[in-house]
């Protein structure tokens, strides 16, 4: 059998016939499927920024177009004599068109780009072109056509699209080997763009999303490979505990949002205590905070672990000569510019060719006519067709040079079959105004051909005012500040540390407890022999038992400050130093030492503000050694590099070190601010600015019972949460207070400097728990308005000038009392005499700094620019 095959295929050989193999077959099928997955499939056109689906559905649409509405199923089948891939496709390219806005007049479900809703059945919906599609896209005597896939019909190898339409729309497609992602672009931005280009001005443009947000473009690299935009949902404050989420990144749905926030939470990286999505024609996710949970740290927090926060990699990819290109946006807007003017020069030079057209017949009509060449003997008695042509001929043989071209056979012949009833109803002036205003109409399209760049700048123009009128920009251009996840992460686990057998880790429950810290933070440990490195937290990690120190660590942290003593080796020079650690490579082992086997750490303190502290150094006993005690003050040393070797402290032997004083910080003013969520300090730009704070600056917090307490700017500090105001203390400023005396009844007013005692809640309206605190402002001449009440309520109003009814005493003084009378209401009102002085220091808020709306300060009727000065309970 083999035999025969051998035989019949070397007779086939013989006989001329090739012989094509089973790997010959397919070994070009790949790049030929390649080829029509990028031409007909997924890469648009830069001609019409179209795909082949698109084009062939706007195709069908034109076709079928009276006006009216047609279903989109009725659109699918016209469809489908030209795109031999299913309705599914069609159905799907349609829907996407639809939900752009732009070119398709939809009615009906179409689906929801804000929630992922997809549309009703296409029996359901119906759909028409826009006047813009209709006015900007088609134009049959400039489209270059080709058959269908079947022969059957013709369809346009590009639309004549007059319009940057491909970046308007935007484009994403995946094909074999290449892709092409191109972000839609605000469309009056793209004309103002497009006539920048064409009055040789400079331009840029940036992608404009119709879910709105806000982005980056800081590294959008005009659209190219490489380049990247980072996208930000809106969220704003409703209150401290609730975040409404009102505009959506690109690419994202408000399904897909609060599922990355619930995961978010699920892993402890945020906390969320319940999700709301009212969300219709508008997006609205409510987020409900739980108790103690920052706004300000949740919406970073926000931007930094869910989908609140994007980053979207463009990739500007077209065809163009059937060939893929890459090229940036500006290029292509300046092709699809090119483009217009060209289509518009070609349509008046098609409408120019049509009027010559017109002017000859008009022109050799109304010779025929006049000259009544139709009533000649030889035209009537010519015995052929071809005797009467020539005869006609001949007789136009006068005007011919004022014609515009030759006159030809089939001129003549339309001119014999004038009718009668039309030579009867010739009319010369008609024709001769009929031919002037085509001449007019000539000599116009002329100078609009001569002079087209102007010409398409009138265009774009026209087309924005007509069509532009509410499409503004949806996307706020930004620049964002880069979130450091490790900031904003909730401090989910707590870190142990075992000194036994020298394990850290979150895992370690029995252990001793070092910190509360987050699932990605860095963890800094500093060895007792100098050692030290940057590791990640761990359920459990070894680190080794002789550890000086273990704390989160922050990179970039200039502010924490260790202060240090240790030998070099084991019987060499002491050394002090001061520095801080800004960044490390993790894992990598540092030495705060020189480097001498046997060197040790005999003193070692982090201080979170660059505090130093003065420690008293005892020496050990030695002949001739008369000073064996002495001190040494931190403030002293300066702040150097982590590896400097340090100063010497001593070259003889040292018994110990000890602590004798603690230290302020060294370090230049911290700016710090107030959370109102939490109640705790920050120096995250999180809440209320309360000033610059260094040394022995303090903090007042004035609390609605009575009380007053000073803090230090230590953002450890806790608050208890019925606060009426906080901010930098200012020991020359006086208090003007109402309050009501519950065992005396009656209103009193006090004048008093703060005292200056740290630690504790001092009361300012006496010791009776049912005083109650009615005003108090800061302003040096306040005034207040007493309004009487009950038996005495005809009585005029009262005005007190409290600077001079009372002056300043102590806090512990009663007051004065305001009135005898009934008391309705005491109001402060705005002070007659007024300094310049009086501005409270916590109103300076420097550019960048944010002033919160905190719930301090009670309004009232009245109140004017002093506000800020007052605060009202009554």
């Amino acid at each position: 059998m083999a035999e025969e095959e051998k035989n019949k295929e070397n007779q086939q050989i013989e006989q001329g016939d090739s012989i094509t193999y089973l790997s010959g077959m397919y070994q070009d099928w790949f790049l030929d499927y390649a080829s029509y997955v990028i031409l007909e499939r997924a890469v648009p056109y830069v001609n019409d920024g179209l795909k082949p689906v698109q084009r062939r559905i706007l195709h069908a649409m034109r076709e079928m177009d009276d006006g009216r509405y047609n279903k989109v199923a009725n659109i699918i089948g016209q469809t489908m004599q030209y795109h031999p891939h299913g309705d599914a496709s069609i159905g799907d390219a349609l829907v996407q068109l639809g939900q752009k806005e732009l070119l398709i007049d939809s009615q009906g479900n179409w689906g929801n780009i804000l929630t992922g809703d997809g549309s009703a059945a296409p029996r359901y919906i119906e759909a028409r072109l826009s006047k813009f599609a209709l006015e900007v896209v088609f134009n049959p005597k400039t489209t270059n056509w080709k058959l269908s896939y079947d022969g059957r019909n013709k369809e346009p190898i590009t639309l004549p699209v007059k319009f940057p339409l491909l970046l308007a729309q935007g484009v994403e497609g995946i094909a074999v080997g290449l892709a092409s992602k191109i972000l839609p672009h605000n469309f009056n931005e793209l004309i103002d763009a497009s006539i920048a280009y064409l009055k040789e001005e400079e331009f840029e443009i940036l992608p404009d999303f119709p879910t709105g947000g806000s982005a980056d473009f800081s590294k959008y690299n005009d659209g190219l490979r490489g380049g990247a935009v980072k996208v930000r949902a809106k969220i704003d404050k409703v209150d401290n505990k609730t975040l409404a989420i009102t505009e959506l990144p690109f690419g994202k749905t408000t399904t897909t949002l609060i599922e990355s926030i619930i995961k978010a939470n699920d892993k402890n990286k945020i906390k969320v205590k319940r999700i709301d999505d009212n969300t219709a024609d508008r997006v609205e996710i409510l987020v409900h905070l739980g108790a103690g949970v920052s706004s300000d740290k949740t919406i970073d927090a926000l931007y930094a672990f869910t989908d609140c926060e994007v980053s979207i990699s463009p990739n500007a990819c077209i065809i163009e000569n059937d060939k893929p290109l890459f090229i940036g946006v500006s290029e292509i807007l300046i092709r699809n510019t090119n483009q217009t003017r060209s289509l518009l020069k070609l349509e008046l030079e098609i409408r120019k060719r049509e009027l010559e057209e017109s002017w000859h017949f008009a022109s050799l009509e109304k010779i025929f006519i006049e000259e009544r060449i139709y009533k000649d003997k030889e035209f009537e008695q010519a015995e052929s067709m071809d005797e009467a042509i020539a005869h006609i001929d001949k007789r136009l043989d006068p005007w011919k040079p004022q014609l515009m071209r030759e006159i030809t056979r089939d001129d003549i012949l339309k001119l014999m079959e004038i009718r009668m009833a039309r030579i009867l109803k010739f009319n010369t002036d008609k024709a001769n105004n009929y031919i002037q205003s085509i001449e007019d109409e000539i000599e116009e399209i002329k100078r609009k051909i001569e002079n087209i760049t102007n010409f398409t700048i009138e265009y774009f123009q026209r087309i924005k005012d007509k069509y532009g009128k509410d499409r503004q920009r949806k996307t706020e251009i930004r620049s964002f500040e880069n979130i450091v996840a490790s900031k904003v992460v909730v401090a989910n686990e707590k870190l142990y540390f075992d000194k036994d057998e020298g394990f850290m880790g979150t895992s370690l429950r029995k252990a001793e407890y070092v910190c509360d810290c987050s699932d990605i933070d860095d963890i800094i440990v500093f060895r007792k022999d100098g050692t030290y490195f940057v590791t990640r937290v761990a359920d459990k990690a070894f680190i080794g038992k002789n550890i000086q120190h273990i704390a989160v660590f922050k990179k970039n942290d200039k502010r924490t400050i260790y202060n240090v003593v240790y030998r070099d080796g084991r019987q060499g020079t002491f050394y002090m130093k001061r520095f801080a650690v800004t960044g490390m490579t993790r894992d990598k082992e540092y030495d705060l030492t020189k480097g001498t086997a046997g060197s040790r750490i005999w003193y070692f303190s982090a201080n979170p503000n660059g505090e130093a502290e003065v420690l008293k150094v005892t020496l050990k006993q030695k002949a001739r050694l008369k000073k064996l005690n002495f001190e040494i003050d931190f403030s002293e040393l300066a702040i150097k590099g982590r590896g400097a070797m340090g100063n010497i402290l001593t070259k003889n032997d040292v018994h110990k070190i000890s602590l004798k004083e603690k230290g302020v910080s060294t370090l230049g003013g911290r700016k710090i601010w107030f959370d109102p969520d939490v109640y705790r300090l920050n120096s995250d730009s999180r809440g209320k600015f309360l000033g610059e704070f260094q040394g022995e600056d303090k903090i007042l917090v004035l609390y609605k019972n009575g009380d007053y307490q000073l803090y230090n700017f230590d953002l450890s500090n806790h608050f208890d949460p019925d606060i009426l105001a906080i901010e930098k203390f200012d020991s020359k400023k006086i208090l003007s207070v109402v309050y009501y005396d519950a065992e005396l009844e009656f209103y009193y007013v006090k004048r008093f400097e703060i005292d200056e005692i740290m630690g504790r809640r001092i009361g300012f309206i006496g010791d009776h728990v049912d005083n109650k605190l009615v005003s108090v402002t800061w302003v040096r001449y306040p005034r207040l308005e007493i309004e009487f009440g009950g038996k005495n309520v005809s009585r005029d109003n009262e005005i007190i000038e409290v600077s001079e009814f009372i002056g300043v005493k102590s806090h512990k003084a009663r007051g004065k009392r305001l009135t005898n009378y009934e008391v309705e209401n005491i109001k402060e009102i705005e002070p007659v005499i007024k300094d310049e002085d009086d501005k409270p220091q916590d109103e300076v808020v420097e550019e960048g700094d944010v002033e919160d709306d905190v719930p301090f300060e009670v309004d009232r009727p009245g109140d004017e620019e002093d506000d800020k000065n007052q605060m009202s309970l009554f």
